[in-house]
């Protein structure tokens, strides 16, 4: 592999020339072995593309997951898996190069170990680690000489240190010499083709230069650029930042919209109007709130690190304050709209279009859809959605929804346009006789459509 030049993604274009060289490119070496076995500790939305990716690198791939009905839905290739890497996973599992299984002692026949955990947050947004302490308690115990130990998931600066190398010290196990640790945050965005793990860079930070080294020579197997940092503390670091970048970003631009609906302006033509300057500005679009297993939960995680030492954080707080807050801002739409035609919120009949948390996937983690129709229940609404990705939902407090099969059928005073799947058919939507197009960019013409 030949060292690459990285493309910057900077606001102010033309500074990329003058910094890149400040980024430290890893070269595989040409004589590079295959890679041993390879353990994923985790199947989920990262774990599983991991494995998939890394298996054509591998002699061998074990998949460790807590949890026997997860590993059922991948034997019965029932996962939420794009059309190439869900024919991936009939090939490898056909051809038995996946062992499945919830056996942590499989670790110890491990030459590589990726974790590749989810780091949620509690009901009161404080980062929830028993996953991520348990993982890696599970890897420390099994871990043995010569083992490449590297941590993906996205969590406090310091995780790596604290719960790997830590912990493998004491067992006698050096980091360095003995085994080799890292944090390489992942960088994966399901559903969407445009991104694939191949062809995103990543960025790794070991505890010592051959731990680096030798991380990167794993990760050099995922993707064809890998950028070396002086820890693992900026590596993770560096995962935060990017996701609250986009948590500021995506923040503004629901702000923006408010303010392009005060005006009576259409958001997307401004935004993609102010995407036409080649620097200062990086185009986000505006929508019914955010969602994911990232940007509503991994800025916490600094927050609840930066409160402890007592140093302000007033913007990424106020931003998070924002993005809780825009699923409320869209049911209150929802009751305006109804009410200009005389209707009250209390007893009318609104269905959501979508709940997933992002289009083409089964995801509902954090989903805005869930908060939205909680609030819009609590205000007196009778409240069903349609979504053929999405069978049924459980809602914070219990409450349960199972998408209605044909809402074409039925007749609603309002739909909610939350999210829209490619491939499905929403033509049911534009026979409704209000649309509250949450997304924006819902094709709705001739239809009584109002945005956020």
């Amino acid at each position: 592999m030949v060292a690459t030049t990285p493309q910057l993604s900077l606001a102010i274009n033309g500074r990329e020339r003058l910094l890149a060289k400040d980024l430290v490119a890893f070269t595989r070496p040409a004589d590079s072995e295959r890679l041993g076995a390879v353990a994923v500790v985790g199947l989920g939305y990262v774990g599983l593309p991991t494995a998939l990716v890394v298996e054509h690198a591998a002699q061998r791939v074990i998949g460790l997951d807590v949890d026997p009905a997860r590993l059922a839905e991948i034997a019965d290739r029932d996962v939420d898996l794009d059309d190439e890497a869900r024919r991936t996973l009939e090939l490898v599992l056909e051809a038995g190069r996946l062992d499945l299984t919830t056996d942590p002692a499989t670790l110890d026949a491990a030459d590589v170990v990726i974790i590749c955990v989810p780091t949620p947050v509690l009901a009161d947004r404080s980062p929830d680690l028993r996953a991520m302490r348990a993982a890696c308690e599970t890897v420390v115990a099994h871990a043995r000489p010569g083992q490449t130990i590297i941590l993906t998931s996205t969590t406090y600066v310091g995780t790596t240190r604290e719960l790997l190398a830590g912990p493998l010290h004491a067992r006698g196990l050096v980091p360095g010499s003995d085994v080799f640790v890292a944090f390489s945050p992942e960088r994966i965005d399901p559903g969407n083709h445009d991104h694939r793990q191949r062809e995103t860079p990543r960025v790794v930070g070991g505890i010592t230069a051959d731990c680096a080294s030798a991380a990167a020579q794993v990760v050099s197997a995922l993707t064809d650029s890998v950028f070396l940092v002086s820890s693992p503390e900026a590596a993770e670091l560096t995962k935060l930042y990017e996701n609250i970048f986009r948590a500021v970003s995506l923040a503004l631009a629901n702000e923006f919209a408010d303010a392009c609906g005060a005006f009576g302006l259409d958001a997307i033509e401004v935004t993609l109007a102010a995407g036409t300057k080649p620097y200062g500005f990086l185009a986000v679009f505006p929508g019914p709130g955010v969602g994911g297993h990232c940007i509503p939960c991994d800025p916490h995680y600094l927050l609840a690190q930066l409160r402890s030492s007592g140093t302000p954080a007033p913007l990424v707080d106020a931003t998070m304050h924002a993005i809780e807050d825009r699923p409320r801002r869209v049911a209150d739409r929802a009751g305006e709209v109804l009410a200009g035609d005389g209707i009250d919120l209390a007893g009318a009949r609104v269905v959501v279009a979508g709940v997933s948390y992002k289009a083409g996937v089964r995801d509902v983690r954090e989903s805005p859809a869930l908060p939205l129709i909680a609030t819009l229940l609590d205000r007196g609404a009778d409240v069903a959605y349609h979504d053929p990705l999405v069978r049924a939902i459980r809602l914070d407090d219990g409450r349960e929804l199972a998408s209605v099969a044909d809402p074409g059928s039925r007749e609603w005073d309002l739909a909610v346009v939350q999210v829209v799947h490619p491939g499905v058919d929403h033509g049911w939507v534009r026979r409704c006789p209000r649309v509250l197009d949450a997304t924006y960019r819902f094709d709705a013409p001739g239809t009584a459509r109002e945005v956020v």
